[in-house]
């Protein structure tokens, strides 16, 4: 269900941060799970690589700079931790980075794991739910708001900002973007939600 093909697994990834870009701001949280397969998940809170931080972002997110500066796991263990989890739900198969907007997750991701990391395990490339279901349902970028999507496509899940609840969400929209293409279900009675 998470393939197109048998040599590719789309992993859906959200971040929680304290500002809009990394380097001057820091990435709070990270959950990830498989589409097709949400039972296989990643989350890790992690120390604030800089004070620097949006009231606006931290209030909306509910994370403490102060608190994860204790608690957080260093940016470094993160990152390894997570390019291993990577590794290990892709088992030899192409790891796709999927999000819901994911230009603003993927700046993070990709930032954090070249300056931890030293490396990308999904390269340099990422899947926009947004942009996908544009082009799957021949709609404007203004209609890929989640309001405003088909309600076939729309997960019951709460968004809560937690960024595994929101990866979970994000990996049901997906999926059932990717089984409306696979059915050839797309363009027979297009229903908006709302």
């Amino acid at each position: 269900m998470g393939n197109t093909k048998a040599g590719e697994i789309y992993i859906s990834v959200d971040v929680e941060t304290s500002g809009p870009i990394p380097g001057e701001y820091s990435m709070l949280s990270i959950g990830a799970c498989v589409v097709g397969d949400i039972s296989k998940t990643f989350y890790r809170e992690i120390k604030p690589v800089s004070d620097k931080f949006v009231p606006e972002a931290v209030e909306v997110n509910g994370l403490s700079l102060q608190k994860l500066k204790e608690t957080g796991t260093e940016p470094a263990v993160a990152m390894r931790d997570f390019g291993d989890w990577v590794g290990s739900v892709s088992n030899e198969r192409r790891p796709v980075f999927v999000a819901f907007n994911a230009t603003f997750d993927w700046m993070f991701v990709a930032y954090y794991f070249h300056k931890f990391l030293g490396r990308n395990p999904f390269g340099i490339s990422g899947l926009d739910i947004k942009a996908y279901y544009m082009g799957k349902f021949r709609t404007s970028w203004s209609e890929t708001v989640k309001k405003r999507l088909d309600k076939r496509v729309i997960s019951r899940r709460k968004h809560t900002h937690n960024a595994l609840d929101d990866a979970i969400e994000q990996a049901e929209i997906c999926g059932k973007i990717l089984e409306f293409g696979r059915n050839g279900a797309l363009g027979k009675g297009k229903q908006k939600h709302g």
